[in-house]
């Protein structure tokens, strides 16, 4: 999981960017949508659309957006932007790494094509269902500002709520839990009187592939590509994230 978050490090300071700020904030009022959807709009009852919520505060989503998603999934508002359902993809990219793609649609046409050309650019191709998800494990993922926090204490009350690990990347501590025990960490956490900079489910790939500069440069394109594409919710692979290929994305 340690390479996968460095990676994560990556993308939110790329998603501070201004020019990135329209299609975060996209990406997280589609989750509180789906999630009100799914399980109703009191997040006191819904525990993800509580998650949803705080991550969309922590980059700073107006409460009217906030707002307006929530009613929008529980049917209350209508936008005129139809219903949006999620789906996953999955695929080859370049030097065959495996691609397992989560996103929230209004179109499926529209986003399968997208993906479809987006792995062919690059030489790669999509797969069908089944062909690289048994490379993936889901599990809860939190992020902490490391300022402030003490590692041994904080692993402490992180471990004591269930968690299964902790880790130290650049300016954050991040822990890992089983994907039922997430809503319940995040929540002994902050009653504990931590704040918490992000709680979410994301894939670990179970197996890493080590690659050359010249490949995970390639592959690091094709992940920005994904990362832009306006349906695309998350982007996970299977490639190895050591310090030495970090240091590739870094520089492109």
């Amino acid at each position: 999981m340690a390479g996968h978050s460095k990676w994560a490090n990556i993308r939110h300071k790329k998603a501070k960017e201004d020019s990135k700020r329209a299609k975060v904030f996209t990406r997280h009022i589609r989750e509180i949508s789906v999630a009100a959807r799914d399980g109703g709009g009191d997040p006191e009852h819904n525990p993800r659309l509580s998650l949803a919520i705080e991550n969309a505060k922590a980059v700073n989503l107006p409460k009217d957006n906030i707002e307006r998603a929530i009613k929008k999934g529980t049917g209350e508002l209508d936008d005129g932007t139809g219903n949006y359902e999620e789906t996953t993809y999955e695929g080859y990219g370049p030097g065959g790494i495996a691609y397992f793609i989560e996103v929230t649609t209004n179109n499926y046409n529209r986003t399968v094509g997208e993906i479809r050309h987006l792995f062919t650019k690059f030489g790669g191709n999509l797969g069908t269902d089944g062909s690289v998800a048994y490379l993936f494990e889901q599990k809860g993922t939190i992020r902490i500002k490391a300022e402030g926090h003490d590692e041994e204490e904080l692993m402490l009350i992180a471990i004591d709520a269930g968690a299964e690990d902790i880790n130290k990347e650049d300016d954050f501590f991040i822990i890992s839990t089983a994907r039922e025990d997430l809503f319940n960490v995040r929540n002994e956490l902050e009653e504990a009187g931590v704040e918490i900079e992000s709680a979410e489910l994301i894939q670990i790939p179970m197996t890493e592939v080590k690659v050359d500069p010249e490949t995970a440069r390639s592959n690091f394109k094709l992940m920005e590509m994904f990362d832009d594409a306006d349906d695309v919710s998350n982007v996970y692979t299977n490639m190895q994230m050591d310090d030495e290929t970090i240091s590739v994305a870094e520089s492109i």
